[in-house]
């Protein structure tokens, strides 16, 4: 009887710790989404706020004083141009409509949505740097480029880089 009552009393512990659980989670999410009054954003990654996130334009100020190596800890906000078309592990930000800036996420600890648009708030490390050939092909066929313009892909290029933390996406 004493071995019964014991179990009963165990499986009871048990259930109820686990509804527990599950509620606290659903609050977390809850919070992350909703950021700001005014702009509904979705959070990706490290949960962030919007404020003093500087303007695109800011930002390449920034980056046209920095050489191969540097980094600089920022927030900004800029437009989505593109999203990895494979599983969303990177994104291209426009900077001032002649310049991007290449998105990764922090140790691939969180993807962006495929279908992602509009604009976004990334907080990390801003840096130049040079990027060999078969990563930039790597990044062409992943945007789903041609054959041919992946085999026209012959020389490094100097790219301003961005390791996002956190990303607040903009709801429409």
């Amino acid at each position: 009887m004493k071995k019964l009552i014991v179990l009963i009393v165990i499986c009871v512990s048990i259930v109820a710790c686990k509804n527990e659980k599950e509620t606290i989670v659903n609050e977390t999410i809850k919070v992350e989404e909703k950021i700001d009054d005014k702009i509904a954003y979705t959070s990706i990654g490290m949960k962030i706020n919007d404020a003093d996130a500087l303007t695109a334009n800011s930002m390449m100020t920034h980056y046209k004083d920095l050489k191969v190596g540097d980094t600089i800890n920022s927030k900004m906000t800029a437009k989505i141009v593109e999203v990895c078309s494979s599983k969303g592990c990177w994104m291209k930000l426009d900077l001032d409509g002649e310049n991007e800036v290449m998105v990764k996420f922090k140790d691939y600890g969180f993807f962006m949505p495929l279908d992602a648009k509009g604009e976004v708030i990334v907080n990390g490390k801003a840096f130049l740097t040079e990027t060999p050939v078969d990563e930039l092909k790597h990044y062409a066929e992943d945007a789903g480029k041609s054959k041919a313009e992946i085999d026209a892909i012959t020389e490094p290029k100097l790219e301003y880089r961005f390791e996002a933390d956190g990303v607040l996406l903009k709801t429409e």
